[in-house]
């Protein structure tokens, strides 16, 4: 009986150490190739070709980084900007707890979008809204998985 126990034990300690976490679709490296803006009756691209931005999420947390690709040589059009914080996704509902970002006005939102993933895209579409900052619209972008 001893040994039936130990045998017992042994297949559950080397089956729980096997056990490998399941990511989810949106996990990876994305790199954003398009975006637009609606405010009030009004859209407009807010993609800047002369930028290169991604976004990182893991199984708890996501960030953003985005850059010049002149390497900031150009002060008049030099752009760094990054945040990041704790998301959730339930469904199609993703939604961010941005608690880092550069600009500190932004700290501390909460952002609510519907994401689609086709293939290597994923597209997220949702309400940015900043009281203290006049900001409310709907942003819609597209970023590609990279690889």
């Amino acid at each position: 009986m001893k040994k039936a126990i130990s045998i017992l034990f042994l297949i559950i300690s080397i089956t729980a150490c096997n056990s490998e976490k399941k990511e989810t679709p949106i996990e990876g490296t994305w790199r954003l190739i398009s975006a637009e803006t609606t405010e009030k009756d009004s859209t407009f691209s807010t993609f800047n070709p002369k930028t290169k931005m991604i976004k990182i999420i893991n199984d708890t947390h996501f960030a953003f980084f985005n850059h010049d690709l002149n390497n900031g040589k150009d002060s008049t059009a030099a752009v760094f900007f990054g945040g990041g914080g704790k998301y959730t996704l339930k469904d199609s509902i993703y939604t961010e707890n941005l608690e880092y970002f550069n600009n500190r006005q932004w700290e501390n939102g909460k952002f609510e979008f519907v994401v689609k993933i086709k293939n290597d895209t994923l597209t997220q579409k949702g309400v940015e809204k900043v009281e203290k900052l006049g900001i409310d619209r709907i942003i819609t972008e597209k970023y590609v998985r990279e690889k």
